[in-house]
């Protein structure tokens, strides 16, 4: 089994989302502690798909939103055409389950068609928790 290289990138609900580089194909694990303006919402997650994230688990704040928000982003950038599995883009999200519980299923039981071995944690939030996030993502 391939080493996954793990991303850590903190945004304040106001940012505008950086390019990404070396990332793709990614897994995205989204970790929404703040209230996010729905534009913002929708950029980000349009600059997600654009940027190769194939698999997204969103948890906290409007998570199931997020979830939609990333799927029309994709049939958006698709133009809603058919694509070969490995080009998909899988979310879900996990709105009544503890952070640790979402971790682990990103680590272990999120699977997709093409080989993503990179993780990008996207954390939406005020202030950045990279050491305790990155922690727990070793833990899972």
């Amino acid at each position: 089994m391939q080493k996954t290289i793990l991303r850590y990138l903190h945004l304040t609900p106001d940012s505008d989302f950086p390019t990404l580089e070396e990332l793709s194909p990614f897994k995205a694990i989204l970790i929404i502690e703040a209230d996010v303006a729905e534009m913002t919402m929708w950029e980000t997650s349009r600059a997600l798909v654009a940027a190769g994230c194939l698999y997204a688990s969103a948890w906290g704040n409007q998570c199931e939103a997020w979830h939609d928000a990333i799927d029309d982003a994709f049939l958006e950038a698709t133009n809603y055409e058919d694509v070969a599995p490995e080009q998909t883009v899988t979310t879900t999200w996990h709105e009544d389950e503890d952070l640790s519980e979402v971790f682990w299923f990103a680590k272990h039981r999120a699977v997709h068609p093409a080989e993503l071995r990179t993780t990008l944690i996207l954390h939406i939030a005020d202030a950045p928790r990279r050491d305790e996030l990155e922690a727990a993502w070793r833990d899972a």
